[in-house]
């Protein structure tokens, strides 16, 4: 009996994946970090399936080659054979939990044993030069359509700040992002002040290049304290399908507990809005960065293209609904409806 609830779950899932064409799904942008923490990953898997996303391109913004090869393995697995850029110079590097000796690295393994999409094993260094590729997809879309969702560090925002002219827009940089970017969706920060890793951890003076100068369109921030208390990741574990590779990273990079929410939380909102989960903190103001990397919100009414985030359910509940899309995400792909059907 539960073979077949799980093989119906399965199914409605590809159903629910395939329903909204690309034309009315939103067209999103992934910037990540996806190196030193496992919910990149769980955020990947959320943009790879929903109906609510036309993934256009994931950017990386952490030059591990295994970054890019776990990113185009993660992708492919659920059928997305979605561009792929990163920051250069490329190295070897792996992740080492050197803060509590109890983190696991997930990277390399995810990359090795999934290998697939535009960079198999090996191939790290076809990966497209991020900026061009910002230029690229930027270009090809329609006017305010595109949102760019930044779930890591900013080296790659930056240099689109600078681009200028080249053989895909006449356009500069700023003059570009106000042309085509609808809204810029940061995980960064904590509001109204705080000091978050992913503002001060790669370079804080690139972070503040980017979110004091962004102009052209909207920014929402999802701070630090709407992630850390909401945890998830642990249904993926129990229940998820048993070749799945975000519930392998999970597995590898945590072993049997749930994680913070931070970055499928953002995406979950860049895709969807508010929905019935967030609510925004403010409706005036912008965020400032000093150079340290610290942040905070000056309350400015005669600003109004800056929002933060709040939970409109208890951290409970959010962690409830994450876990649960995060398994209909990874039980949808036609893969495991056919894993099911051997179980039957």
């Amino acid at each position: 009996m539960m073979h077949r609830l799980v093989f119906f779950l399965a199914f409605a899932g590809i159903i629910q994946a395939h329903a909204a064409s690309p034309t009315t799904a939103k067209r999103l942008i992934i910037d990540t970090d996806l190196f030193s923490d496992v919910d990149d990953a769980g955020a990947l898997l959320l943009a790879a399936t929903s109906s609510s996303a036309n993934l256009l391109a994931v950017n990386i913004n952490f030059p591990s080659t295994y970054s890019a090869l776990a990113a185009s393995a993660i992708l492919a697995h659920y059928g997305s054979n979605t561009p792929i850029g990163i920051l250069r110079p490329l190295s070897n590097v792996t992740f080492f939990d050197s803060w509590f000796f109890e983190l696991g690295e997930y990277t390399s393994k995810v990359a090795y044993h999934w290998s697939g999409g535009p960079l198999p094993w090996g191939h790290a260094e076809d990966a497209w030069d991020p900026v061009a590729l910002y230029r690229k997809i930027l270009c090809e879309a329609p006017d305010q359509s595109v949102t760019i969702t930044s779930i890591g560090f900013f080296d790659n925002l930056s240099g689109l700040l600078n681009s200028s002219s080249d053989i895909y827009s006449p356009l500069s940089g700023p003059d570009l992002i106000a042309a085509k970017v609808s809204e810029l969706v940061i995980m960064g920060g904590e509001y109204p002040s705080g000091y978050e890793y992913n503002f001060w951890g790669s370079n804080p003076s690139i972070t503040a290049h980017v979110v004091n100068t962004w102009k052209g369109s909207p920014i929402t921030f999802s701070g630090f304290e709407i992630g850390q208390n909401v945890t998830s990741g642990l249904r993926l574990i129990n229940e998820g399908p048993r070749d799945d590779p975000v519930k392998a990273a999970y597995v590898y990079y945590g072993y049997t507990t749930a994680r913070p929410s931070f970055d499928p939380l953002t995406v979950l909102y860049a895709m969807e809005g508010l929905g019935d989960l967030f609510e925004f903190g403010v409706e005036y103001g912008y965020n400032h960065v000093e150079q340290n990397g610290s942040n905070k919100w000056v309350y400015d009414k005669g600003v109004t293209g800056q929002r933060f985030l709040r939970l409109k359910v208890s951290e409970h509940e959010a962690g409830v609904e994450v876990d649960r899309r995060l398994l209909q995400a990874a039980w949808s792909t036609k893969r495991d409806q056919v894993l099911t059907r051997q179980k039957l």
